[in-house]
């Protein structure tokens, strides 16, 4: 009987038909309270059962997933990305989902084709610098097994807290329709409550609060399902406001660690032409008071704001968090849309005071008009912001760029989506926005979708794009590109701690690696490549889907060993 098991990187993303001749890895350098995670491939020439254990000083603290695949219907939207840094172009399987082993009993079935364990470590933030041991057993039902173990040194040093505001917005519509429940029933808030926890276990600080229903990705003249927080009722001219479903999601996310909260925009998207789809209540009728059939700028809807952005205030600084608020006007407004976003700015600025407010945008004129104070800029066009030096400067990918940049796209490989983490620390960027944490509809939600179905909205993104979460039984499981986000948010934090501890020595691996190219400060794109290039000459790598893997956190951590003795 032929069994082989491989012990290798987070960074690989081993297919079922690979082979398993991946570069295995045995031992890793940790800071307390970091993150640790990697994988054990396992194949056999027959099918068996087998039990799986670990056995670890960490304890609790380590978790098994199963790796399971995930359909991507749709790789990437664009054509002529051949030669360009993915796995495939082709639609198949890709490894993505983890399935927490206790509900499989801590067993698996083992075949011929690729089975993956997920092993997570979270180190005590009071760990002891020394030498630990993780061993994770697998026992087929033959009676023999096999350990394999991960040697784990803590280095004398901690894990700063997160530096990062980070958001993927978050759909409560999308929660209720996915598990068949009705909006706000206790059933809906206990999914609410994991999924919020889902996210705040992926490094998500910050969560989209859906005062109204957020007007997002909604085709014109529809509306997506009502999970207006905020209860309204209207009286002649006057306006009362009911916040109790609202404390209580405020609370959910406060225990599961959220610090940054974001208020659902003001304006509809893509220009700021109208209200958002607003439920009211007048004379005993509730329906949508404001929506598509009211422009942005008329007389009912700005007195409308006027009275609700000042209830909101007073509400946000009864929960301790109004400094930590941020107000949408309008989502993705362009060069066309100048006028209506100026209009919408104007009025929305004096109502929220010291309030920021900030949007997903690309064009310069919108900030250099002050029209919004906090820029939140595509990847691809950043250069122009960066060159202003902007200190409240953001960025965000999304359904592109498909070609150069770093993004989360499934079919990339996992280095891709990794390296976003030095680039967000070597421009100091403040904060990441991403439009998708559990998108289950098709384009403009003309429909809901079956994410274990399709994972591109029915071919309208890039597979993995609209959502890096999946909907259990009563349950959210993560992805293998959500824990990948968090460890370059991680590179990003142990980034800042060793310029604490050795100076300026991640500067200079970082400038030295991309060589300090004029262009470096002027484009992400030509960031990657040069830095690649730069560090493939440096080492002598050959695949360029692997750069980042030995310019990832192993080489910090030496650096921080180095430094710290």
């Amino acid at each position: 009987m032929e069994f082989q098991i491989v012990q290798v990187s987070s960074l690989e993303k081993v297919r079922a038909e690979d082979r398993l001749d991946h570069h295995e890895i045995h031992a890793k350098s940790v800071l307390a309270g970091e993150r640790l995670s990697y994988q054990i491939c396992v194949r056999t020439d027959c099918r068996m059962d087998a039990a799986v254990s670990v056995e670890s000083p960490f304890g609790s603290s380590v978790r098994l997933y199963l790796v399971k695949d995930a359909n991507m219907d749709y790789p990437v939207r664009e054509t002529g990305n051949e030669g360009e840094d993915y796995i495939t172009l082709e639609p198949g399987m890709m490894p993505d989902i983890l399935v927490p082993l206790e509900e499989t009993g801590f067993r698996v079935t083992l075949t011929d084709r690729v089975s993956t364990l997920w092993v997570r470590a979270d180190i005590p933030g009071d760990a002891a610098p020394g030498d630990y041991e993780i061993k994770v057993k697998v026992a087929p039902e033959s009676g023999w097994n096999i350990c394999e173990r991960m040697y784990v040194h803590v280095i004398p040093a901690k894990m700063p807290e997160q530096k990062l505001i980070y958001t993927r917005w978050f759909y409560a519509d999308c929660i209720a329709v996915q598990h068949h429940v009705e909006i706000y029933s206790e059933e809906h808030w206990e999914l609410i409550d994991k999924y919020i926890a889902a996210a705040a276990d992926t490094g998500i600080n910050m969560i989209l609060v859906p005062i109204h229903t957020p007007p997002l990705d909604t085709e014109v003249g529809t509306v997506r399902p009502c999970v207006q927080l905020v209860d309204i009722e209207k009286q002649g001219d006057q306006y009362t406001f009911s916040f109790q479903r609202f404390r209580r999601f405020i609370d959910i996310c406060k225990k599961s660690g959220i610090r940054y909260f974001e208020m659902a925009h003001m304006f509809s998207q893509w220009g700021a032409k109208c209200a958002p789809n607003i439920m009211v209540t007048e004379n005993g009728v509730k329906g949508y008071l404001f929506g598509w059939h009211v422009a942005a700028d008329s007389e009912e809807y700005v007195s409308f704001l006027k009275q609700y952005i000042a209830a909101i205030s007073k509400e946000l600084e009864a929960e301790g968090i109004s400094e930590q608020t941020y107000f949408h006007i309008s989502d993705e407004p362009s060069q066309d849309s100048m006028d209506t976003y100026r209009t919408a700015s104007d009025i929305m600025r004096p109502l929220i005071g010291d309030s920021k407010n900030f949007d997903a945008l690309s064009d310069y004129s919108f900030y250099e008009n002050g029209l919004v104070s906090c820029p939140v800029t595509s990847v691809m066009h950043v250069h122009e912001f960066l060159e202003h030096d902007i200190p409240n400067q953001w960025t965000y990918y999304c359904c592109n760029p498909e070609k150069v940049f770093t993004n989360s796209f499934m079919a990339m490989p996992s280095a891709r989506t990794r390296v976003l983490g030095f680039l967000l620390y070597k421009y100091d960027i403040k904060g990441f926005l991403h439009w998708g944490f559990n998108f289950y509809n098709s384009s403009v939600s003309r429909y809901p979708v079956n994410p274990y179905l399709t994972t591109s909205g029915d071919r309208s993104y890039p597979s993995g794009d609209p959502f890096i979460v999946y909907p259990g039984r009563d349950c959210v499981y993560l992805s293998v590109r959500g824990e990948v986000m968090y460890d370059a948010i991680q590179d990003m934090d142990l980034s800042d701690e060793t310029y604490t501890i050795g100076e300026n020595n991640i500067q200079g691996l970082i400038s030295g690696t991309a060589s300090m190219k004029r262009e470096l400060t002027a484009e992400y794109a030509e960031m990657g490549r040069a830095a690649m290039e730069a560090y493939k000459r440096e080492v002598d790598q050959h695949s360029p889907s692997k750069e980042f893997q030995i310019i990832g956190s192993n080489d910090i951590k030496g650096i921080i060993e180095g430094a710290g003795g």
